[in-house]
């Protein structure tokens, strides 16, 4: 049903971009009603404007929160065209129809971003404007609500292309909108609330995103929501797919535990196979290489310091996906350039997110995200040996990487370097012998080195096969009713361990 627009109501608050639809609407002799900032903007464009005061026969009250709730606003966005007794109860009151509305919404994600006071918040919670953009959506058969200015384009599109008049399918479409705009309004506004209250809801609402080439696997279809434009700059390469951005954010999250000095790691399928500090990103680039030479083949990489030629052409011997950085030299960028198909971004910003949440059994669950990193004051030294100075650095190391590998999961090092791990193992006795053979291959000497474990030891079993296999000190929980039997063999055979009270699952 084809709905020619007669009468227009435009309460915004921005203004952008707003122009050429008010000329447009104004020369086809639509009639406009507006109030405050702009009605003025209206008339400055020089065209007549009926105050919304005028049609309710109210001034703005209460410092402007009550202007348009009123039934000769409402009463002519709602009453059904089509049904005589709305129509009669129309003529009744003295209600004209309003076709079309157009809203923008006060900026209360903005002000809360921008820091504001309470006050200054709480009056960015715009009534009158979200009770119009309800009311217009829902009478969609007759009307045509534009709820933000984000769609002010599509507008003059579609009124230039209909010379002013609308389909019903195009009003529902624009109504879902609309409502699509309302309600990530009203989850911002009960995040903020919620953030001091406490109440246990869950709700997120992201409107940004991308579609991706597909999800996990070919036959699924994938979309990622949110701004990632905020946090990474693609300055090569092919559009990053699903799995790209899974291996991403464990790259970023892994490398963002060193900030002390330059380090590289190398994640495949979530896990790290390489992973080092040193004094130059080169330097740490071929420590993280050396640990798994033929993992990192088609690997996902990350540093935590610009990227300068001589690292570049070191990295650019390896085939990759992906290379984060916080920045490249020219020359190292046009280096990199060279393979058409790498993805080469940018990390602006550090990751900074406090709540993690993944969907399962028909529902949701939600976490706090694992921000903590154990330091020299978690450590409890356990054995009658206390580790050297050393192996405390390499022990810490460790615990860094452990915290980032799937459980369950062991890691073998040195201090600056990763020698192997075992990831995402039934037992933790599987993982040991999985990164001592792992370690071994790659040409590692594992005498002298550490052991760190996601959780603790259920039995002696492990630090006995560390201890075989010349690990001198290890980094675990603790919290095992056997613990002492892991003591009693550390203590028996020179060993060094440390309690942390921390555990680092990760599923």
């Amino acid at each position: 049903m084809q709905r020619k627009i007669t009468r227009a109501l435009i309460s915004v608050y921005y203004k952008d971009n707003l122009e050429p639809i008010i000329h447009l609407l104004g020369k086809a002799g639509v009639e406009l009603v507006s109030t405050g900032g702009t009605q003025q903007f209206i008339e400055e464009l020089g065209y007549p404007v009926i105050p919304v005061e005028t049609l309710t026969g109210y001034p703005s009250i209460f410092g402007g929160r009550v202007k348009t709730l009123h039934p000769a606003v409402f009463g002519g966005i709602l009453f059904r065209r089509n049904q005589p007794e709305d129509e009669q109860q129309a003529v009744e009151f003295g209600i004209k129809p309003i076709d079309l509305v157009i809203v923008d919404l006060y900026p209360f994600e903005e002000t809360v971003a921008a820091g504001g006071r309470e006050d200054e918040i709480i009056e960015k919670i715009d009534i009158g404007g979200i009770s119009l953009i309800r009311g217009a959506a829902k009478n969609f058969n007759d009307v045509l609500i534009v709820a933000s200015r984000e769609q002010y384009g599509d507008l003059l599109k579609l009124l230039t292309q209909k010379n002013c008049s609308t389909d019903l399918d195009e009003r529902k479409h624009f109504a879902a909108l609309a409502f699509d705009v309302t309600s990530h309004y009203d989850a911002a506004i009960f995040s903020w609330f919620n953030s001091k209250q406490q109440i246990p809801s869950f709700k997120k609402s992201i409107r940004t995103g991308r579609a991706l080439r597909y999800g996990e696997n070919p036959h699924q279809a994938g979309r990622f929501f949110g701004n990632l434009d905020e946090l990474i700059e693609q300055l090569h390469g092919k559009e990053l797919s699903y799995n790209n951005l899974v291996d991403a954010d464990a790259a970023l999250n892994l490398v963002q535990e060193f900030s002390d000095k330059p380090a590289f790691v190398v994640i495949k399928h979530t896990n790290a196979c390489g992973v080092a500090t040193a004094t130059t990103v080169k330097e740490a680039y071929l420590k993280a290489y050396q640990a798994d030479t033929t993992s990192a083949f088609g690997g996902v990489l990350a540093t935590n310091r610009p990227v300068d030629k001589e690292a570049a052409e070191e990295i650019n011997k390896l085939f990759f996906e992906i290379l984060v950085a916080p920045g490249y030299d020219a020359a190292a960028l046009e280096l990199l350039k060279t393979k058409k198909n790498r993805m080469i971004l940018v990390q602006k910003k550090p990751l900074s997110e406090t709540r993690q949440f993944k969907s399962l059994l028909n529902g949701v669950i939600e976490q706090d995200v694992d921000w903590k990193t154990e330091s020299m004051a978690d450590l409890k030294t356990v054995t009658r040996r206390a580790p050297t100075a050393e192996e405390v650095k390499a022990l810490l190391f460790a615990a860094k990487v452990a915290k980032h590998t799937k459980s369950n999961t062991i890691v073998l090092a040195v201090d600056g370097q990763l020698m192997a791990s075992g990831v995402g193992q039934t037992s933790r006795v599987d993982a040991l012998k999985q990164a001592i053979e792992k370690a071994r291959s790659f040409g590692f000497d594992l005498n002298g080195a550490v052991m760190a474990s996601d959780a603790f030891f259920p039995f002696a079993d492990c630090v006995e096969l560390a201890h075989q296999a010349g690990i001198t000190a290890v980094i675990q929980p603790g919290g095992s009713v056997r613990d002492q039997d892991s003591i009693d063999y550390c203590d028996a055979h020179h060993m060094a361990m440390v309690f942390t009270g921390i555990r680092h699952f990760k599923h």
